[in-house]
């Protein structure tokens, strides 16, 4: 039986991520005597989209207990704090590892934490499915074996970028992106593709991810006469530089990639100035202005009111980490939590998941198909599919 595929207050969010950290399967047995699994989560627990994360597994894995479709088994959460520090979140999946309960690891929003555990987590043989989005995640596949993604891809959102760019008849554009792995990768995956489509990069501009004050940079980059704007930082960074820009007179059209992607409702300090803003994503943060024609459809639709009844609103990025439970879901259901048949069965994936379709294969370890992407645009402070 296949399941259907926000932020709630920052306060609720700590709070289900302490009480899941430390569940393990020393605790009570699960009710009937059902044998228990380990989901483990490696989580900062002070991030928003970590917390979105952690809601949506625990959702998730919730539902799938509920719809009977593991027998007699039982998936448990447990989530290990990283603090968004690599050393921190080595340790963590190595206590992992060490737990035979623990079918599989899914991580969150920390490039660097998963991409130095890689070779940790391939020596203890520990199928992890990343939540992040930079493509060093999966690549070397070779030494990447038990290493999986679930997220956009940086060319895939550059591909998108440039066919609307292209469409809008832009011909320069500035770039801001951020100075981690997952910024390397995107700022380079749309240089090549503008390069490509002969539009000309009038300036970039690179700033950390955590920056509380992006002004400067932005100022820099509105001087340069572009005629767009193209952010690709998580999503505050993106909704500081729609505000700095906006301020400092630009009044062209501005562009998102899918790492600025968070609530379906935009904080309203930045609603206006992100207004027409324009984001390429999945379906699920438009979920409203989908007619549900497929099955895949309808289990997204119903996903999202789920979703959103329980944490009270919707984060976009919940999606990946329902699909991700999904995954080893349906790997528990067949081999419980034999963890070198787990990697063979995520290995071979195909899915239409709540995120979009997802296909994994011996040679792409990154799951998800350009194809689950669109366009979205900002109206009164809430994200639209654009017509």
């Amino acid at each position: 039986m296949r399941l259907p595929r926000i932020t709630a207050a920052t306060a609720v969010a700590s709070m289900l991520l302490a009480g899941a950290a430390g569940c393990s399967s020393d605790d009570d047995a699960a009710p009937g005597g059902a044998d228990v699994v380990v989901i483990a989560a490696d989580l900062d627990n002070s991030s928003p989209v970590d917390s979105a994360y952690a809601r949506a597994l625990q959702l998730r894995i919730e539902q799938i207990n509920a719809s009977g479709q593991l027998g007699d088994r039982e998936l448990r959460l447990r989530t290990q704090d990283n603090r968004n520090d690599p050393t921190a979140s080595l340790r963590n999946i190595s206590t992992f590892a060490d737990d035979p309960a623990v079918a599989a690891v899914i991580t969150g929003a920390c490039d660097a934490c998963v991409v130095g555990a890689a070779k940790t987590i391939n020596d203890k043989k520990l199928p992890t499915i990343a939540l992040a989005a930079s493509d060093e995640i999966t690549n070397p596949v070779a030494a990447r074996q038990y290493v999986f993604k679930l997220g956009p891809n940086s060319a895939d959102n550059a591909a998108a970028l440039v066919s609307e760019l292209t469409r809008a008849r832009v011909k320069r554009t500035a770039i801001l992106s951020t100075t981690d792995l997952y910024g390397k990768d995107a700022s380079a995956a749309l240089t090549d593709a503008l390069r490509s489509a002969r539009i000309t990069v009038s300036a970039a501009r690179a700033v950390k991810p955590a920056a509380s004050d992006i002004g400067q940079p932005v100022a820099s980059l509105v001087a340069s006469d572009p005629d767009a704007l193209v952010v690709l930082t998580p999503p505050d960074v993106a909704q500081q530089a729609a505000i700095g820009a906006r301020a400092a007179g630009f009044g062209k059209r501005l562009y998102f990639d899918a790492a600025a992607a968070s609530d379906l409702f935009i904080p309203r300090e930045a609603a206006t100035a992100t207004d027409n803003a324009t984001m390429v994503f999945t379906q699920i943060l438009a979920i409203d202005d989908v007619i549900a024609t497929t099955p895949a459809k309808s289990s997204r639709k119903q996903w999202f009111r789920d979703y959103t009844s329980r944490y009270g609103s919707y984060s976009g990025v919940a999606s990946f980490a329902a699909d991700a439970v999904d995954l080893v879901a349906d790997a528990v259901a067949r081999v419980g939590a034999d963890r070198a048949r787990i990697r063979e069965i995520v290995e071979t994936s195909q899915v239409d998941g709540l995120s979009g379709p997802i296909r994994l294969t011996p040679d792409n370890h990154s799951g998800l198909m350009p194809q689950a992407l669109t366009m979205l645009v900002a109206r009164s402070g809430r994200w639209r599919l654009a017509s």
